[in-house]
């Protein structure tokens, strides 16, 4: 061994290794640094422990190594550790053991790993207000591109759950944080959003009745949006609705209106 590899760091070295694709003597110094339980640098030899024997195939070995990192406590290497183990646990469909992993993420509060747990969470959640909840948490936990993130995933469920207008709102303050590649991409959510929102007042206009002109226009109106939003049963209804309208006038009025395209 010369003498610039004893002065070498092990964990530069078992670093240098792994890329090189020497894992076996890479996963050989970090197990040493790893089981040394006053070691300075257990936390962070098991967290690259744990890499590279998922790499090797070891995925018990792997899950071990990791589970001694997240024992440590460690700030930042115990954090790596346990979102490796909830990822893993994702992977392999077992929800219940990566909630538990994310959790335990979140009871370490590392600032830059606490949005990424409330975003699985909210990802794992078979609940819309437990899913709400923990996006609007990785809102309030993040900021950048991750903020951006989550205000989109968020707005996604709200449009699911029928709340267009909550969507939009936290479209339009996305927007004023996104990168200029994230707001084409904002804008085209937040037009979906206008898009329900419209339906939403049509259909509010011909349930509170008018006169036949803004009754037929609403049918019109509402008819022809439900097909950008892929309703094209419910497009159909409401044409039916109007044709066939028990008022002979806003029945006309809509004839006129739906073949204007014949």
């Amino acid at each position: 061994m010369t003498s610039s590899e004893l002065e070498t760091p092990p964990l530069d070295t078992a670093r240098r290794l792994a890329e090189d694709g020497d894992l076996d003597g890479a996963a050989a110094i970090l197990a040493d640094l790893a089981a040394d339980p006053d070691g300075p640098d257990r936390a962070q030899a098991a967290v690259g422990l744990a890499v590279v024997l998922d790499e090797r195939g070891d995925v018990e070995g792997a899950r071990a190594a990791a589970r001694t990192a997240l024992a440590t406590g460690h700030p930042e290497f115990a954090a790596q550790a346990a979102c490796h183990l909830a990822q893993g646990f994702e992977r392999e469909g077992r929800a219940e053991q990566a909630r538990a992993a994310w959790q335990a993420v979140l009871g370490l509060g590392t600032r830059a790993y606490v949005p990424l747990a409330h975003l699985a969470l909210a990802r794992l959640s078979a609940d819309y207000d437990e899913a709400e909840r923990e996006l609007r948490a990785a809102v309030e936990a993040s900021d950048g591109e991750v903020a951006v993130d989550a205000r989109q995933q968020l707005a996604d469920l709200l449009l699911e759950r029928g709340e267009p207008g909550q969507a939009a709102e936290v479209l339009l303050d996305a927007l004023e944080g996104a990168a200029d590649g994230d707001v084409a991409r904002l804008r085209v959510q937040l037009g979906i959003a206008h898009l329900e929102l419209a339906c939403a007042e049509f259909t509010a206009a011909l349930e509170q009745g008018g006169d036949a002109e803004t009754s037929a226009l609403a049918v019109e109106l509402l008819a022809r949006t439900f097909p950008l939003r892929g309703r094209d049963e419910e497009a159909d209804s409401v044409w039916a609705y109007g044709l066939n309208h028990e008022d002979e006038t806003l029945a006309a009025e809509v004839r006129l209106r739906y073949n204007r395209d014949a």
